[in-house]
Formats: C-alpha cells, sequence, structure tokens
C-alpha cells in the first residue's frame, strides 16, 4: 500500500506537539508539587493538583508492576504507529499521531517516577473527575479523530 507522506507528517506533527506539551506541563506541575499537592483553585469547577497515578485510566490496575503497563503501552503505540503510518487520511494520521504522542507522554512519566503525573482536577460541586494530564487529553482527542474519520467515511460510501 502506498502512503501519502503529508499525513506521514500530520501525524507525526500532531505527535510531537501533544507529547511537546504534555512533557512541559508536568515539569511544571512536578516542580510546584508541594504547591499543588493540596489544589490550587484557578476557577470554579478547575483546580490543578499534583497527583501521581500508578494505575491506568481512573486508577484502574493501580498497583501493577510499572514495566508491565509500559511493555503493554509500547506495543499498542507501535500497532498505533503502525496505522498511521499506512493511512491516507490526513484526519486519522492526526488522531494516530496525538495517541502514540499522549501515551509516550505517559510512558516517560512511568519510566522516571513509576507512575504518570496527573494534575487537571475538573469538578461539579462535590464531585471531582479523576485527575488526568495532557497526554490523557490527546489520548482522547486522537481517539475521537480516528472514530469520527471512520464514521464519516463509512457514510460517505
Amino acid at each position: 500500500m502506498h502512503t501519502e507522506p503529508r499525513s506521514i507528517s500530520t501525524g507525526i506533527i500532531a505527535g510531537s506537539i501533544a507529547l511537546g506539551l504534555d512533557q512541559v506541563t508536568k515539569a511544571v506541575v512536578v516542580a510546584n508539587a508541594s504547591t499543588l499537592s493540596s489544589g490550587v483553585p484557578l476557577f470554579t469547577g478547575f483546580n490543578l493538583v499534583y497527583v501521581q497515578n500508578d494505575g491506568v485510566s481512573f486508577g484502574i490496575f493501580g498497583g501493577t508492576a510499572p514495566g508491565l503497563l509500559i511493555a503493554f503501552s509500547i506495543a499498542v503505540s507501535l500497532w498505533l504507529l503502525t496505522m498511521m503510518i499506512l493511512t491516507r487520511n490526513q484526519i486519522e494520521a492526526t488522531g494516530f499521531g496525538l495517541i502514540v504522542g499522549g501515551a509516550f507522554g505517559n510512558i516517560f512519566d512511568r519510566m522516571r517516577h513509576g507512575a504518570v503525573t496527573d494534575f487537571i482536577d475538573i469538578y461539579v460541586g462535590a464531585w471531582h473527575w479523576p485527575a488526568f494530564n495532557l497526554a490523557d487529553t490527546s489520548i482522547f482527542c486522537g481517539g475521537t479523530l480516528v472514530i469520527s474519520s471512520a464514521y464519516l467515511e463509512s457514510r460517505s460510501k
């Protein structure tokens, strides 16, 4: 299958931006961990907080050996990177790039700290969504792009 270099470039750029922003924001959070550990309100419904998550989404599999989570994440990321390389669709390439960039942001955290640094705390009243980070946001947005692209492509056929 012939791939369009522009799609690959789009995915690489999206992934690099996602990874870069994630790592910069986490470095700032870790440098200010003592201030953020009890949470800093920015506006109603949004706090910055320092949390180390040794599990995956919502803390699932907490306590699992970091090496196991790292190996699994790398395997999935390599598969998604392959999908990014094979697609001719720029929206899909962007989505796959965002997912891979976000995944590697969290992989690097696990390698350095044994856990992922989360810092975005969204809440309504006393109910708080589990803290997350820009890597998680990139993964979600990338997944949304891939699914939306597949849906739109199926509708056009």
